[in-house]
């Protein structure tokens, strides 16, 4: 089963980092550039502990990023993330009562840094958690984190216009739904098929993109070799904006339409339109 392949290469990965143990428990405007030296205390960083544990109800394989350097607050939310999936495992078991699993409970998820510059660093988070059932539940999110004012980006701080949350909204959905139509013509389906396919695949479109910004919570900047923004891939998960079989979306926006969009005081992050 393919939730069995993500949980592997996790534990595979942890059992090759030496020291592999359990975890322990755990406004200045943004600049593309760094400050100057000495202008501040560099901003603490940690070292996270991947995770393995395995027994006959359940088995959890975590995996934090180990080629970069992530800041403590940083690093405090991936351990939320991670500690909050393992509670919602556990919470299943515990539903069971004296009874065991036919199979083990499962948790696999893997953080990895998407974008590293002075600015800011971007980290995704992807997995999948199993309880039972024909197969597990996709975990999935991606944190912004501003370095300088080592707290989170969220998207409801770079776009806070109502005009400009529809603008977005529009793109994002006529996006979708051309991948869509992608994907009926090339499934050959028959006109009632097609009809019908079309039909529940706008509604599940139309609803998933509404412009109300925990729509487009999840979102990655896509940087250019001076480490600023050309794009933001704002990822959608199964059942957000099509049935679990079309799988994690993702659509990007580019700064042309997004530069007019974006609060004044993070576009030093963006290049130039």
């Amino acid at each position: 089963m393919n939730k069995h392949a993500v949980l592997v290469s996790v534990v595979m990965l942890c059992l090759t980092q030496a020291g592999c143990k359990p975890e322990p428990a755990a406004e200045p405007r943004p600049s593309a550039t760094p400050a100057a030296a000495g202008s501040e205390a560099r901003p603490e960083t940690v070292a996270l502990v991947d995770v393995i544990e395995t027994s006959p109800s359940r088995i959890i394989g975590i995996s934090y990023p180990h080629d970069a350097s992530i800041p403590a607050g940083l690093a405090g939310v991936l351990q939320q993330y991670a500690g909050q999936a393992r509670d919602e495992l556990q919470m299943a078991l515990d539903g069971l009562g004296n009874d065991q699993p036919r199979a083990p409970y499962e948790l696999s998820l893997s953080f990895t840094v998407s974008a590293d510059t002075p600015a800011f660093m971007a980290v995704s988070a992807d997995g999948s958690r199993y309880t039972g059932g024909a197969h597990g539940q996709p975990l999935m999110a991606r944190f912004v984190w501003l370095k300088q004012q080592q707290r989170l980006l969220p998207i409801d701080a770079l776009i806070t216009e109502p005009a400009s949350r529809a603008a977005l909204a529009d793109y994002v959905q006529n996006a979708l739904v051309q991948q869509m139509e992608n994907r009926l013509r090339a499934d050959q389906l028959s006109a009632e098929e097609l009809a019908s396919a079309r039909s529940n695949a706008r509604r599940m479109i139309n609803e998933g993109t509404a412009p109300e910004m925990e729509n487009f919570s999840q979102f990655l900047p896509v940087v250019d070799r001076q480490g600023q923004i050309t794009a933001l891939r704002f990822v959608f998960p199964p059942y957000q904006v099509g049935p679990y079989s079309d799988g994690t979306q993702t659509v990007d926006v580019p700064v042309s339409v997004l530069l007019p969009h974006i609060a004044a005081e993070f576009r030093g992050l963006f290049a130039a339109g």
